[in-house]
């Protein structure tokens, strides 16, 4: 990253990043790394956190050389110069969102985010119940709401929100095993949505069942024999239950024995291609299963887990925040401009974040977010960012916080960025 001699004194100049990767066991060893310019080592590559929450917050430096610092104490000790009044006033001396490139190789968790006044009082019971910070029973690590927003680089899998009650059904007809059998009554005993809460609840209830193991390995043979035969039950299309039954023995393979793998027959599955998005609110049931993507969130740590994971399962805290109410993935609002170079913007219904992807060609430079704190990450190319603070040069894989106090953006070159901000 290049910084001209252009920096305006007093003005808190654009700072590059140095940023986190998390090594957790569903990442993929080579996506990050290839984006970063790295050699693999090996390890899975999950996550790039890009932001300040206290997890990992990324290290920033001026471009002139001076010492790095966490973004979260900048962040802290100059609340106004990096997020500017607007945001501060409404967020507090705190970066609302956080941003991740996310790489999947294998599924993440089964999982769902709280809404706000669930995550306080989540979060109160488990201080009072003498859960320290860290602890791995714990499910609600700060007060916030999570919504988030994936933008896919790469085709990219995942599982959103309930199927209809009938559509559920449907996929389960002519399927064996006592496991199944409880979940389609359930499915029965009442309309679509306490229908599929409560089959929901029996599949969560399952992991405590000494039989689990059985249940589910029966469950999973009578789906694997109908997808060796092919032909779909009556009131379902035969791609949607290949699709489903696939589901099934993937998910199975990678977590034997868990019965989040069935309940992925009662949840949408999903497929983005690049540039497509899907916005996940709190309260809806997801897993991503596999692909690259950019993800921004509200800078929350708040992941309520009801299986597909060897960390914490908290079933009543699911159980409790989950919206069952069936429904197709929600998709955010996108708009489209220019004509040489163009520019993506998704916004999703939260204060929090928003997301700008440009492709940028030389000779036609294209503004940004004017205002408030800028992540910016270059995907590929050289791009020039310039503000009143001076023009920074990004090339892949870099990436730089803008502070409100740099002024308005504008990036020049020949590049693909995403910029995360404040709407």
């Amino acid at each position: 990253m290049v910084m001209n001699a252009r920096t305006t004194i007093g003005a808190l100049p654009v700072l590059r990043m140095r940023n986190a990767v998390r090594t957790y066991d569903w990442g993929s060893p080579t996506l990050i790394p290839d984006l970063l310019g790295h050699e693999p080592d090996g390890r899975p590559a999950a996550e790039l956190w890009l932001g300040a929450h206290p997890g990992a917050p990324s290290d920033v430096h001026a471009p002139d050389g001076g010492p790095r610092r966490s973004l979260a104490d900048l962040v802290a000790s100059d609340p106004l110069g990096t997020l500017g009044s607007r945001v501060s006033d409404r967020f507090g001396p705190r970066l609302p969102y956080l941003l991740k490139v996310l790489a999947a190789e294998r599924a993440l968790s089964l999982q769902v985010h709280p809404h706000p006044h669930l995550a306080r009082a989540g979060y109160h019971r488990e201080v009072r119940a003498g859960l320290q910070a860290g602890d791995p029973r714990r499910s609600f690590h700060d007060e916030q709401h999570k919504p988030e927003m994936v933008v896919a680089l790469s085709t990219f899998e995942a599982l959103a929100g309930f199927r209809s009650r009938r559509s559920a059904r449907a996929l389960l007809d002519g399927l064996a095993g006592t496991l199944l059998d409880d979940v389609r009554a359930a499915l029965d005993a009442g309309p679509s949505t306490s229908g599929v809460r409560a089959a929901t609840e029996v599949l969560v209830a399952a992991r405590t069942s000494p039989t689990c193991a059985a249940d589910v390995a029966e469950a999973v043979a009578s789906v694997a024999a109908r997808h060796d035969a092919g032909p779909a039950p009556a009131g379902a299309p035969a791609s949607s239950t290949a699709r489903a039954d696939a589901t099934v023995l993937a998910l199975a393979a990678q977590h034997p024995g868990d019965p989040g793998a069935l309940v992925s027959m009662l949840l949408n599955r999903v497929t983005l291609e690049p540039g497509e998005a899907m916005f996940v609110p709190a309260g809806e049931v997801h897993a991503y299963l596999s692909g690259l993507g950019i993800e921004v969130m509200a800078a929350s740590d708040n992941v309520l887990r009801a299986g597909l994971t060897t960390k914490h399962v908290d079933a009543d805290a699911l159980l409790e925040c989950a919206s069952f109410a069936p429904r197709p993935p929600a998709r955010p609002e996108t708009t489209v401009s220019g004509e040489l170079s163009v520019v993506t913007t998704y916004r999703a219904p939260v204060g929090e974040f928003a997301l700008t992807f440009a492709d940028v060609v030389g000779g036609e430079p294209v503004a940004l977010a004017a205002d408030g704190p800028r992540i910016v990450l270059a995907l590929d190319g050289e791009a020039r960012l310039l503000t009143t603070a001076g023009d920074v040069t990004l090339r892949r894989g870099e990436s730089c916080l803008v502070p409100d106090a740099a002024g308005p953006l504008t990036v020049d070159g020949g590049a693909h960025v995403v910029c995360a901000w404040v709407p």
